[in-house]
């Protein structure tokens, strides 16, 4: 498990935020991402910001890093049950992708009850997936099955909302299209938590993307990463369960918490990040890497800004 040692510390603002190319591409930039779109594929490089409540808050040390190399991870250990975007990773943090086309929507599946769809609960909020969750639940408790809740995906800057999946056969997604990627999701979502579990975890939930690829569905983005999932300390479960205590988490949901703590939950101006959440989220991040994929986290020191750059020139892309 990685220490908060000087190897660390030392490392806090030797990050990646943005670097617009003019000669690579069709630039797009998301939350997380700046892609290059090319005639057939897509130069994807995961920066180290940081995003909750869809606002960009700031970077994170080895963030897009673990970012990268987990969906990486995972997308090889999936390939043969779903096909997926990724052709190459030039770098650490980047993915060289097949260029879909993005299904309008996402599709998250969730096994326990807890952030944003408990935050609506709570509030009484019912049927927006077009189902009723049953009543009397208690915060982080485990579904008899797996549910999908589906969103929008909205534009950088607009929020994502939920959406049901009739109105989304309706007009959004082609019925069979959608089905077949909700049969996706639910093998993915099924291989991740078997394999979660084999390591001590647990993989709570987790949204994925899908797109059309010379007339195949795909999965694209990431996928059970700590960005887009969310991961319990699994021994911890029943004892912290039992007595109304938050679980032990290993993903963005800390950042999350530490906003709601200080009073913001997406309106308004949010607060600055300490260092020390920084360092508490990079740590965490590095510690879910060790633990799925069994490997120490290389905790590199080269300028990840002239690695990136000099990585995807020798891959024969002017960045």
């Amino acid at each position: 498990m990685i220490e908060l040692k000087d190897s660390l510390t030392d490392q806090i603002n030797n990050t990646f935020n943005n670097h617009i190319s003019r000669s690579m591409g069709t630039y797009y930039k998301g939350k997380v991402r700046d892609n290059y779109h090319l005639d057939d594929k897509i130069i994807m490089i995961t920066t180290d910001r940081i995003s909750a409540f869809d606002h960009v808050l700031g970077t994170v040390p080895f963030k897009g890093q673990v970012l990268t190399q987990l969906a990486k991870f995972w997308f090889d250990k999936t390939s043969s049950i779903v096909p997926n975007h990724i052709i190459s990773s030039p770098d650490p943090q980047i993915l060289i992708v097949k260029k879909a086309i993005p299904l309008k929507v996402e599709v998250i599946v969730r096994g326990y009850i807890t952030g944003s769809l408990w935050r609506e609960y709570e509030q009484g909020i019912r049927g927006q997936y077009g189902f009723d969750i049953p009543e009397n639940l208690k915060k982080n408790q485990i579904f008899d099955k797996p549910i999908l809740t589906p969103s929008t995906k909205a534009d950088y800057g607009l929020h994502d909302e939920p959406i049901s999946r009739e109105e989304i056969i309706s007009g959004i997604v082609p019925k069979d299209i959608y089905e077949q990627a909700e049969k996706y999701a639910m093998m993915l979502f099924k291989e991740g938590q078997e394999w979660a579990k084999s390591r001590g975890l647990i993989l709570v939930d987790t949204k994925y993307e899908f797109g059309i690829y010379k007339d195949e569905l795909i999965v694209i983005d990431e996928i059970h990463t700590p960005d887009s999932s969310r991961y319990w300390v699994a021994d911890e479960y029943e004892e912290r369960f039992s007595e109304g205590k938050g679980q032990k988490m290993l993903d963005k949901e800390n950042i999350r918490q530490w906003l709601i703590d200080r009073g913001f939950s997406g309106e308004g101006t949010p607060p600055n990040l300490s260092d020390e959440i920084r360092l508490e989220i990079a740590k965490s991040y590095m510690d879910l890497y060790e633990l799925l994929t069994g490997e120490k986290f290389n905790l590199g020191k080269d300028d990840v800004n002239k690695r990136i750059k000099n990585n995807l020139e020798q891959a024969g892309y002017n960045f």
